[in-house]
């Protein structure tokens, strides 16, 4: 039971059921600078799928299975040329859409190109980011209607980041607020926290208490702590479906970003982060009494240089290989909890760690995490009423949902429910307006 339990949650490729799933989606699958008209086809992974991307004459974007569908050689060795994409064995071409558009070593009087097509994928791109479909409906859904996705290309921050593991083991570590106060401050001393500093509550108590809730758009928790003047510090942050979180780390009427766990294929996820240009200050702009600032939120990450490769993107220069880069001085003399000077490593160090597909029956669930067994859950249940029954999975019809999920922290005085507290808060944050269809 357990066993089927981690197959059906963590396999994503074709006909898996969670793979099943993923395909009623639009995916974040690159950054439109990654594509350059003309430019070489570059080789990409979604779902367990060998597919090529690459942007025609026209400015137009294509992915597609990277076999050719004559004799399977691959089109990424093709030749990006006016308008389309010709494969170098025997010169058949191919527009964005898969259709195939010359083939040239057939006579004239024997050409059936309109009969021939490579497996090609919708895609849609918008402010800098090119969206997949992956799915089998005539007509897609309409693209999610993520508030930090409808930013303006020139007030969106986008950035991206591959692991080494499986997505869902990825995406639980944004929506596990308790490591927080050990893994990225563990070293903190509550003495050398100024007041106000953001870091104020977590250090001053590092097991908080927890809400959990299934909301329109997956789930949500409410962690909350005793803060100053008979006031209560919340924590908020959600799971959307089918691969996006939304972690509290910002205040929350300022705080809009999402990240895609994009799985790549089981054993390894892209980290797609999209983030509003705001003037909200991180963790490098909040020194500690003692004028020194956090241990590890100082040092940007690092990337190896792009390959090739099927994974040869946005790949960090921290891994396994060296141990992440973990300084056992540093961290023996509490300088950095972990040892390791980069708060995202410190991520990517622990759920690598865990292999490339946690073990699941080695694992002893407590209290603090409610809002993991709960997203597994809903996610699962999901994929099996879609596999079952054919239900239509949460934010496939329904986009605008959404639009109202925020995370981040604040005090409050209120003693109602904590999902009226949330809405209170949400109402009360300003909300970026959508954009139409003609801004996009």
């Amino acid at each position: 039971m357990l066993e089927e339990f981690t197959t059906d949650l963590t396999r994503v490729g074709p006909g898996s059921v969670m793979g099943e799933l993923m395909r009623q989606y639009w995916i974040p699958a690159l950054m439109s600078t990654e594509l350059e008209a003309d430019a070489a086809p570059r080789r990409i992974k979604l779902l367990g799928e060998k597919l090529i991307a690459f942007r025609d004459s026209s400015g137009r974007v294509g992915v597609m299975d990277h076999r050719c569908p004559h004799r399977n050689a691959s089109l990424f060795l093709g030749r990006n040329e006016h308008d389309g994409l010709r494969c170098i064995y025997h010169g058949w071409k191919f527009d964005v859409t898969g259709a195939c558009v010359d083939i040239p070593s057939v006579p004239a009087e024997q050409d059936f190109k309109s009969r021939v097509r490579a497996r090609a994928y919708r895609v849609e791109e918008r402010n800098g980011l090119i969206w997949v479909y992956m799915g089998t409906r005539e007509t897609p859904p309409e693209l999610p209607l993520l508030e930090s996705a409808m930013a303006p290309g020139s007030q969106l921050e986008i950035s991206m980041i591959q692991r080494d593991c499986n997505f869902m083991q990825s995406l639980e570590g944004d929506i596990d607020t308790s490591h927080f106060g050990f893994l990225h401050v563990g070293h903190l001393d509550p003495d050398n926290v100024p007041a106000g500093h953001p870091l104020d509550n977590t250090v001053n108590e590092r097991a908080p208490h927890y809400h959990v809730r299934e909301t329109e758009w997956g789930t949500s928790y409410g962690a909350y702590r005793a803060g100053p003047d008979n006031q209560t510090y919340w924590r908020i942050a959600n799971f959307l479906f089918p691969f996006w979180t939304q972690n509290p780390q910002g205040e929350f009427a300022r705080n809009v970003h999402a990240r895609a766990w994009v799985p790549l294929d089981d054993e390894h996820t892209m980290m797609v982060y999209l983030r509003w240009k705001t003037d909200l200050p991180n963790l490098r702009q909040f020194p500690l009494k003692d004028g020194s600032f956090l241990g590890g939120a100082l040092k940007k990450t690092e990337y190896l240089p792009a390959t090739t490769d099927w994974l040869g993107r946005w790949r960090p220069t921290g891994n396994e290989a060296n141990d992440w880069g973990i300084d056992r001085e540093a961290q023996a003399s509490n300088q950095i909890y972990s040892g390791i000077d980069n708060i995202h490593m410190q991520d990517q160090a622990v759920t690598e760690s865990m292999g490339p597909i946690t073990d699941h029956s080695l694992e002893h669930l407590g209290p603090s995490d409610q809002m993991i067994a709960r997203s597994r859950r809903r996610l699962l249940f999901a994929a099996r009423a879609l596999r079952d029954d054919g239900t239509v999975p949460p934010g496939v019809d329904n986009p605008e949902v959404y639009f109202a999920a925020r995370s981040g922290y604040f005090l409050s005085a209120s003693t109602a429910a904590w999902d009226e507290i949330y809405a209170i808060q949400l109402k009360a944050a300003g909300r970026p307006a959508l954009l139409t269809k003609n801004d996009q």
